[in-house]
Parts: C-alpha cells; sequence; structure tokens
C-alpha cells in the first residue's frame, strides 16, 4: 500500500479513524453568510467524500463574547443545533467523522465586547478587552461545556478545543497574558486551572465515546510564554482530564515567526511534536506546512506523530487522500502556502477560496459540468491562466489546443518559484502539467500562433492568455547597459552587481530584492530557517524564541518607489510583515517618495524631496509593473475574429494569479 504509515487507520477504542490525515481547522466565514450552512455542508461533504480520516471545522465560538467578529458564528443555544445538522449529515453520509472546534477568540474579537483573563489589548487588535470575573470564568466554563454537548446533539463525532494561537485558553495559560492574582493567575498551577477543568467537565458532559481534540500551544513563539516543562505538565494534565487526542499549536498571531506561510519549509515544526511524543500515551497530531502525502507519511514514520495535520492543502485537493490511496499523487493539486485566497480572504471577512482551486468554498456556484457539445478551443499562452482554463475545458470534454511561445509551461510560475521561499510554485506547473496530459490538452510548445493561424484554423473559441509585457523607465539612461528587466535577473540572463537598485517596490520589487539578497547555502531548510526568524529548537527560555540570526545579504540593494508612505502596502494582508521583515533582516535600503532622473556610468541619479542622490551601482533591475499584451488581440478582431482575454492579458495587475486562474477557471465551466 502507498504511504503505508499514512493511510493506516487509528484506533480510538469506541472508534477508528480510517487514514492518518486530519483536514485543520479553517474558519472560512461561510457560516457568517445567508446559506452559508448548505454551502458549508457542500463543501465539508466533498472533502469526506475524498477519503480524509477526520475534518475539524472551523472555529465555533461558545458564547457572544467568544466570536471572531459581531455577529459570527457560535453554538450557545438548541435552535442553533440544526443549522449545524446540515454539515455532519452531509459528512456522515460519505462515510467521514468531523469535529466541531470549539474557539473563543478571548483578546483577539474583533468586536467591543471582547473579554480577556487580564484587561491587556492585543497588539494586532483595535479593541481592548474586559478582563473576567470569577463568576465570568465560571459561566464561560459552563459555555465550553454547553457548546460541546451541543456540538454531540449536533451530530458531530468529537470537538477540537482550541488551546493555542494566543486565542482565550493560550492566554489564561501565558504570563504575557495572565497578570491575574486570584486562583486564575500566578502560578503555572493556577494558570492552566481553566484548561484542565474545560476538558475535565466536557469529558463528563459527553461521555466516553467522543472525540476531544485538545490543541495544545507548544510554541508559543512570543516572550512570556510557556517553557518546555510547562509544555509537558499541561499535556499530561489534559491527557489526565480526558483529551482523545492532542493537536499540535504553533505561534501565536501576534507572533514575529511565519508558521504557515509559503517560506517556511515542509515539516518545520514538526520536531516539536517529535519531543512530546515520549511524554504521553495519547496519540499526537504534528501540524504546519504538510502538504503532500510523501511529507505527511514522513512525519508519521519518523515517529513524530500519529497524526497529520493538513488544511489548506484540502482547499487545494478535496480528494488529497483519495489521489494517495491510488497512487495518484501526481495529480494532487498542491497548496503553495500562498496565503492569498485563504487567510488574506478570512481577515478581510471574505469568503475563502483558494488560488490554484477556486472552487474552494464556492462548490455551489462553480461546477465543472460535462459539454454536451464539445467545441474545437485555441488557448493561447501557457501560463496560470492558460494553463486553468485548459484544463478546466478540456476535463469538461472540449478539444484544445494550448499554444505556448517558449519551451516550458508555467508562464511567471517559473519566475515565482526561483525566488527563494516560493519554490512551491513549481509544483502547480507540475499539476498542470499532469492535467495537460491526463486529458490530452494538444500542447505546442515553442510556437508564437499568428493571427493568421489561428483564423484559419477556424477554432469554435480562442482564448487569450498570452500575458504581459514589463513596462520600461522613461528617463533618459533607460537603455543604459546596467538597466535589466526582472524577466532577465530571475530568468538568470542577467548577471546582476554587487550593488543593485530596484525601481518599483510592489510584489515583484520585493521578490526581486529577496532573490538578489539570498545567501545560497548547503544548510538545511528547517535549521536555517529557525536560526534565521529565531526560534530555539533547544528550548532554553520561555516561548522558544531567542535572537533572530539570519544569513547577510549577497548584495547592497536600494528597493525605490515612486509614491510616498511605507514599503508594502500592496502586499498579501497576513504575508505583508514577513516580506518586509526579511528585507529589513537583510538591510536592504527602502527609499519611497523618489523621482528617477537619469542613468549613466555614474549610477542612477535620482531626486527625493528635493534632495539629488546619486546611487553608485551596478545594475537597476526595472520592476515598474506591466502591461497587457493585447497585440494579438486587435489583430484577431481587425480580421473579424472574436477571442476571450484572461489572466495578464486581460488586466495586466500585480502579476495576480489569483485572478487569473479564478477568471480562467469560470469562463471554462461555463463555455
Amino acid at each position: 500500500m502507498p504511504y503505508s504509515h499514512l493511510l493506516a487507520p487509528l484506533d480510538l477504542g469506541w472508534t477508528t479513524i480510517k487514514n492518518r490525515v486530519l483536514m485543520g481547522s479553517m474558519h472560512t466565514n461561510l457560516e457568517e453568510i445567508p446559506g452559508g450552512f448548505e454551502r458549508a455542508a457542500v463543501y465539508f461533504a466533498e472533502r469526506a467524500k475524498g477519503e480524509v480520516g477526520l475534518i475539524v471545522t472551523g472555529g465555533i465560538s461558545p458564547n457572544e463574547e467568544g466570536c471572531v467578529a459581531a455577529m459570527a458564528a457560535k453554538l450557545s443555544t438548541p435552535d442553533e443545533v440544526e443549522h449545524h445538522k446540515m454539515i455532519t449529515d452531509a459528512v456522515h453520509a460519505e462515510d467521514g467523522k468531523i469535529c466541531m472546534q470549539i474557539l473563543h477568540t478571548g483578546r483577539y474579537g474583533y468586536h467591543p465586547k471582547l473579554v480577556a483573563p487580564s484587561a491587556i489589548q492585543a497588539p494586532i487588535n483595535f479593541f481592548k478587552p474586559r478582563e473576567l470575573t470569577h463568576e465570568d470564568i465560571l459561566r464561560t466554563i459552563d459555555d465550553y461545556v454547553r457548546c460541546a454537548k451541543l456540538a454531540r446533539d449536533a451530530g458531530y463525532d468529537g470537538v477540537e478545543i482550541m488551546g493555542s494561537e494566543g486565542y482565550l485558553i493560550n492566554q489564561f495559560i501565558a504570563r504575557r497574558t495572565n497578570h491575574r492574582t486570584d486562583d486564575w493567575g500566578g502560578s503555572y498551577e493556577n494558570r492552566i486551572k481553566f484548561p484542565i477543568e474545560i476538558v475535565k467537565r466536557t469529558r463528563e458532559a459527553v461521555g466516553d465515546d467522543f472525540i476531544i481534540i485538545y490543541r495544545l500551544s507548544m510554541l508559543d513563539l512570543v516572550e512570556d510564554g510557556s517553557s518546555w516543562d510547562e509544555v509537558v505538565i499541561l499535556a499530561k494534565e489534559i491527557e489526565n482530564a480526558g483529551a482523545t487526542l492532542i493537536n499540535t499549536g504553533i505561534g501565536w498571531h501576534e507572533a514575529r515567526v511565519p508558521t504557515i506561510a509559503t517560506m517556511v519549509p515542509r515539516k518545520a515544526f514538526a520536531w516539536v511534536t517529535k519531543k512530546l511524543k515520549s511524554e504521553v500515551k495519547i496519540p499526537l497530531i504534528a501540524v504546519n506546512r504538510i502538504n503532500t502525502p510523501e511529507v505527511g507519511d514522513e512525519v508519521i514514520s519518523d515517529g513524530c506523530a500519529d497524526m497529520v495535520s493538513m488544511a489548506r492543502p484540502f482547499l487545494a485537493d478535496p480528494e488529497l487522500v483519495l489521489k494517495a490511496m491510488e497512487n495518484r499523487s501526481d495529480e494532487i493539486n498542491t497548496c503553495i502556502a500562498c496565503n492569498q485566497a485563504c487567510l488574506d480572504h478570512t481577515f478581510q471577512m471574505k469568503i475563502s477560496s483558494c488560488l490554484v482551486n477556486p472552487r474552494a468554498c464556492h462548490e455551489t456556484e462553480l461546477n465543472y459540468l460535462s459539454t454536451e457539445n464539445s467545441k474545437n478551443i485555441a488557448v493561447v499562452g501557457a501560463g496560470p491562466a492558460g494553463l486553468a482554463f485548459a484544463h478546466v475545458a478540456a476535463l469538461r470534454g472540449h478539444k484544445v489546443t494550448l499554444y505556448e511561445a517558449s519551451d516550458k509551461l508555467g508562464g511567471q510560475f517559473n519566475l515565482a518559484k526561483v525566488i527563494p521561499g516560493k519554490e512551491e510554485y513549481g509544483e502547480t506547473i507540475r499539476y498542470f502539467q499532469r492535467m495537460m496530459e491526463k486529458y490530452q490538452v494538444n500542447v505546442q510548445l515553442n510556437h508564437r500562433v499568428t493571427a493568421e493561424q489561428l483564423k484559419s484554423a477556424h477554432y469554435d473559441e480562442i482564448i487569450l492568455a498570452n500575458g504581459i509585457i514589463p513596462r520600461n523607465l522613461e528617463i533618459p539612461g533607460a537603455d543604459h547597459p546596467k538597466v535589466v528587466s526582472y524577466i532577465d535577473v530571475l530568468n538568470g540572463k542577467a548577471d546582476v552587481g554587487k550593488k543593485v537598485a530596484i525601481v518599483g517596490a510592489g510584489g515583484i520589487g520585493f521578490d526581486v530584492a529577496e532573490y538578489l539578497s539570498h545567501q545560497h547555502h548547503d544548510e538545511d531548510t528547517i535549521l536555517a530557517f529557525l536560526k534565521e526568524w529565531g526560534v530555539d529548537q533547544e528550548y532554553k527560555i520561555a516561548g522558544a524564541i531567542r535572537r533572530p540570526d539570519p544569513s547577510p545579504s549577497a548584495r547592497e540593494i536600494f528597493l525605490l518607489k515612486r509614491s510616498a508612505g511605507k514599503h508594502g502596502a500592496s502586499l498579501g494582508k497576513t504575508t505583508g510583515w514577513i516580506h518586509k521583515a526579511s528585507l529589513a533582516a537583510k538591510q536592504v535600503k527602502m527609499l519611497s517618495d523618489v523621482q528617477y532622473e537619469k542613468i549613466d556610468n555614474a549610477g542612477f541619479h535620482i531626486d527625493i524631496k528635493g534632495e539629488k542622490h546619486i546611487l553608485d551601482v551596478d545594475h537597476v533591475v526595472v520592476c515598474a509593473g506591466q502591461l497587457s499584451s493585447r497585440s494579438l488581440y486587435e489583430e484577431l478582431t481587425q480580421a473579424g475574429v472574436q477571442a476571450h482575454l484572461i489572466g495578464g492579458a486581460h488586466e495586466a495587475a500585480e502579476l495576480d494569479a489569483k485572478s487569473a486562474i479564478h477568471q480562467a477557471c469560470t469562463l471554462a465551466a461555463k463555455l
């Protein structure tokens, strides 16, 4: 059997989980919209049909105070049970198991009614919490227990009690957020009474044949977090209190260490779960950046954990486990951990989705149904948009020919995958390559197709996904040998010197700065990552943090932008701070409000608020935006041939692959 460790059943005594894969909790915002529970039922059922062992829902609050935001999902009254039955019935119909996560956000709640152990405002929140009284704490424990009982009434197979990531329970445990002097504060014994009491009383209320997962913060990654000895003490107490499984929690939302973004190496935190493995008898679940069956199997076979949690990989591909079971892992649409359509959407109060799979959380709206009218379709351009369209159109039964001027598939994802920390983007190219083969797309590489060829072939539909043209500098010296395009840099065609100015500080500018600053070395990637971001594997101090020790930059770099204000405003909501911190650590000089005057042998002449400067640089890398490639479209239009524009050819935004793939899939679904 492939992946024998990952696909082995896990016997819990009264029930068996059919494999070692947990679909981890993700807040999708589906539960907060009209008809959202119906949509959530379809979404979860599709993953259950894909053979995942156990599903955990997004966080559901036990009371109003604990909600993620005002009017967000909670389960505190019998009236709310019926909504949840839609989800559990749908999952059970597909022979799946599902637990509901009970999440009280504490000081992280985005509303004015939030509460916490102490009235300490979170650095990432506008609202200051009210300090819970003793009576409030007892009531809140009751609320957790009631929520678990209602979850059982709703048909859930269990609950996950969220005790990590800096949410309420975690806030009680850590000195950082618990400054109380009563029986719920002070000593560690007092600070952990809250989670122990919740688990103990929940077990008493729900009986023995109900899964209780406790999400334990094994790495707080903040100052005044838990020590390793304290983590072990709590794990044993939680086991004794009646938990079935312990899931790993990594980092608080306010931690300055990336934990799930794409620059985090695969299985970067499995070591901490392994560290706890010998301390407790109940099964442990490893988390974070486990995105393929191969990695999951390794984590279990290496003795790090008994199960692995994959959350966003199930947005990317609901059939991940099924494909692994059928030895079709090359057909898995791998999560690239970009955060762009999942976490970014969640924190913007939008419905979550997935950059590489726009159907995620939109299963009732976007479906790829077999066509009754097979068409002969030409697609020009094999970047993300063209590939996505060709894939969906071909699987629906259309005959597709894909023209690509270069010698390989992938378009600008070939540039993205060479950026340090974005290697995962290559997985998307790999997936589409396999889909072209599977659905017999006629791929024509090294073929710059003409308007005349397209016209004479009499295609039923022509799709133009031929991308963008980089915008050039329009200043004296723009043609100087010092000036190079970001495309030539990332393709390895430009030998860039030791002093570099980058024009344009959008996503591309940041990526190029990361690429040029990076020192290539043979050090183990996980160890290098932990060293760079200040994570202490030896756990010498509470929170397991130490002074970050990044590698020095390979070059002196100036990152320039015309507009005023701080760099990085256009970056992703949940990853932007990482990119900025990474470049700051490499001492990249970020200059704003810059006027570009000329480039000559002396260097790059600029003006900053009336002050003249000459940057003595070897090269100027132009990342000044893009223009849509429209010449072929215009030729076709003049010839009276209709064509559809998608991706960069439609709108040359900041290499917006999310929009490009969504647009492509939506069009392919209806043609």
